[in-house]
């Protein structure tokens, strides 16, 4: 019986509702990226070479971000992007000019190392905590649908456990 907008399991319907747009919201974010991320996870695309003109550095409280912009060639030379940032790369690891293996897979603004990238980690987080969300709005109600409760839980609510055989 709901006496207070509440359901049985003492949820607020708001509250799934406001779970239920986050999620949705997170999914939007992450779902038109998968492919992107595990070809930069991956470093699948075009091998080639990076050449870094311009480093830009941003300092924080304790940390400092740096940006190198360059011109990426692919190794058969049919590839040829300039204004270019290289993934990963921080002050001390390129040097204006000397040339380094990079792989161009297809990301509009910049390019990856031969070893890949871990931004997929960051991405798998965000669908996890999208579908934790939603199995925690959706998953009780399912689970009841498709008559998968435990057989303690229908015993709580009134049902009948069936006997056990001798």
């Amino acid at each position: 019986m709901v006496t207070d907008g509440r359901r049985r399991g003492g949820r607020s319907p708001v509250f799934g509702t406001v779970l239920t747009l986050l999620a949705a919201f997170l999914l939007h974010l992450t779902v038109p990226n998968i492919g992107m991320t595990v070809r930069a996870a991956r470093a699948d695309g075009i091998a080639g070479g990076f050449t870094p003109q311009r480093m830009e550095c941003v300092q924080h409280p304790g940390h400092e971000s740096c940006t190198w912009t360059g011109e990426f060639r692919s190794g058969d030379g049919t590839v040829h992007r300039q204004q270019i940032e290289m993934y990963g790369a921080d002050r001390y690891s390129l040097r204006p000019g000397e040339r380094v293996a990079a792989v161009d897979i297809g990301h509009p603004s910049r390019v990856y190392g031969p070893g890949g990238s871990n931004e997929w980690v960051f991405t798998a987080l965000v669908l996890l905590v999208a579908l934790t969300m939603l199995t925690f709005v959706y998953g009780g109600p399912l689970r009841r649908a498709f008559g998968l409760g435990k057989p303690a839980s229908r015993a709580r609510a009134g049902g009948s456990v069936p006997a056990k055989p001798l």
